[in-house]
């Protein structure tokens, strides 16, 4: 079975993911479903192993780099599409996951967030974060607000990203892309956001946030005058800022809280959920840190529940809590109330129709949702 074939029914399909496994057909994601590639026959030891070669062409130090990680992140592409790989093991046999990247850059008005995402990422100096779950859409939101800075801004961006997915051109900002990696442009994210001080940027766009070397390094860049947006793979606004200061050591925890309720601008937690058409809707979580929740942030004992009770009583500055949008999805018709309730612990079902229900009778709404 031909590995490019493979790919241009996946593309064909609009799926999302590839996922090539021994013993199985080739399975696609679709809509958030698997689905097997019809008429196909089971892949084989052989099949994945000739994959290899065709996805590294031999080159004798990904082979390495592979030999010694026990996996690889690669660009690879048929046709004009762009995959993303993933290649790794299960008992000790090659298995792949292959993301299909979108050649046309996202517009930021498609995305499903309200406009004062847009604006937070224009603002002088400070820090931005980008939160999800893997497939919640983050490296599509980093994308297209670059593409809306370069075409409506003048600014040096650098992006750090591990592997480049979207390619950019300079329009009206000058656009740096660097691919994270050994035998690539920068070893380490940490590495590359340090470098960047000397290079004259005015946003540093990190592609995630592991530890805290590259968390020390955004601090020192926005300190020092700069923007920068990273991403992280957790699920709320709160848990998020529990990462960042769990990164670091008791006793530097009082230190940090401080930085980070000085530089951080906003926090992003997006989901994305199945809507009632069938095609994948936005849920945002979003936390424009103000005096109220910079204070929440300095606590000594720092709970999740005060922060999303400060985006809750911060939502008339433009925060929004993740109930308010799930609320406006169902109210709207974009998603089923089930699918709203899978997405929230029981106590909160009654807060969620209560919200439900005055949206629908015109009682309350949220400017920045429009």
């Amino acid at each position: 079975m031909e590995l490019d074939a493979i790919l241009r029914e996946g593309v064909y399909r609009g799926a999302s993911d590839i996922h090539l496994v021994n013993k199985m057909r080739p399975i696609y994601r679709i809509n958030r479903e698997l689905t097997e590639m019809q008429n196909a026959e089971q892949l084989n030891e052989n099949d994945l192993n000739e994959f290899f070669q065709v996805l590294t062409k031999s080159n004798e130090g990904i082979l390495q780099s592979f030999n010694r990680e026990r996996k690889l992140d690669m660009n690879y592409e048929v046709d004009g599409v762009r995959f993303r790989v993933n290649a790794s093991l299960s008992n000790g046999i090659l298995t792949y996951t292959l993301r299909i990247v979108k050649n046309e850059l996202p517009e930021f008005r498609n995305l499903g967030l309200p406009d004062i995402v847009r604006k937070t990422a224009l603002l002088p100096q400070g820090m931005m974060m980008i939160t999800g779950k893997s497939n919640s859409g983050k490296t599509t939101t980093l994308n297209a607000l670059v593409n809306e800075i370069n075409k409506t801004a003048k600014k040096k961006i650098l992006m750090l990203e591990d592997p480049i997915e979207y390619s950019h051109k300079s329009i009206n900002s000058l656009i740096i892309q660097k691919e994270i990696g050994e035998g690539k442009d920068c070893l380490t994210f940490s590495a590359g956001t340090y470098n960047s001080l000397r290079e004259d940027c005015d946003i540093v766009i990190i592609g995630e946030v592991r530890d805290s070397k590259t968390m020390d390094a955004m601090l020192e860049m926005a300190e020092a005058g700069h923007f920068v947006i990273g991403t992280m793979h957790t699920k709320s606004c709160a848990e998020t800022i529990d990462r960042i200061i769990n990164f670091y050591e008791i006793s530097d925890q009082k230190t940090i809280k401080y930085m980070v309720s000085s530089v951080l601008k906003a926090v992003v937690s997006q989901r994305l959920l199945k809507g009632i058409n069938g095609g994948l809707v936005m849920v945002p979580e979003i936390m424009l840190v103000n005096d109220i929740i910079a204070g929440a942030i300095r606590k000594e004992k720092l709970t999740s529940s005060e922060i999303e009770d400060a985006i809750l009583t911060s939502q008339s500055t433009g925060s929004l809590s993740f109930i308010f949008s799930l609320a406006n999805l169902v109210a709207t018709n974009k998603i089923s109330l089930d699918t709203a309730k899978s997405q929230i612990d029981e106590k909160s079902y009654t807060h969620l129709t209560n919200t439900i229900a005055r949206m629908k009778n015109n009682t309350l709404n949220w400017s920045g949702m429009n």
